[in-house]
């Protein structure tokens, strides 16, 4: 079933050549969009070195049931390494209208240590470079977790 308020899956990506580019799963049933992403993104393309599969989507917390946006990062090569994080966020469609709540890491693989400040800091670089995404963030970032 498809439903217009929902992100189409997307997997944004780096080549090789520094080219940065967008494939967008545009299927009739979200969740079959969202597997087939899950899958490219696990076999990459060539020339691929950086993918990440961006989903809309719950979050299961303590507190309950949430909306996120749910990304899927790769690093490909010969040492891959992956994270998952999520974008918790309030809907347009609430009484106290859209916000946007601090990310979470949800899981990692690949890194020895991994480096919550490093990464967070190349997911807000990533943000920002993308000047609507970053003023919507901006506009609408409830400064707490949920």
């Amino acid at each position: 079933m498809s439903d217009s308020s929902l992100l189409v899956p997307l997997i944004g990506y780096v080549g090789s050549d520094g080219a940065k580019g967008i494939v967008r799963f545009g299927f009739d049933d979200v969740g079959e969009a969202a597997q087939f992403g899950a899958e490219e993104l696990r076999a990459g393309r060539p020339g691929w070195v950086h993918a990440a599969l961006v989903v809309d989507a719950f979050l299961r917390l303590p507190s309950g049931r949430v909306d996120a946006l749910i990304i899927d990062a790769v690093e490909y090569g010969p040492h891959r390494r992956s994270l998952k994080m999520a974008v918790p966020y309030r809907p347009h469609t609430s009484p106290q209208g859209f916000a946007v709540y601090r990310p979470k890491f949800i899981e990692t693989s690949g890194f020895d240590a991994p480096d919550y400040h490093a990464m967070a800091d190349v997911f807000f670089s990533g943000v920002d470079s993308h000047e609507e995404a970053a003023a919507v963030w901006n506009a609408h970032l409830v400064d707490q977790s949920v």
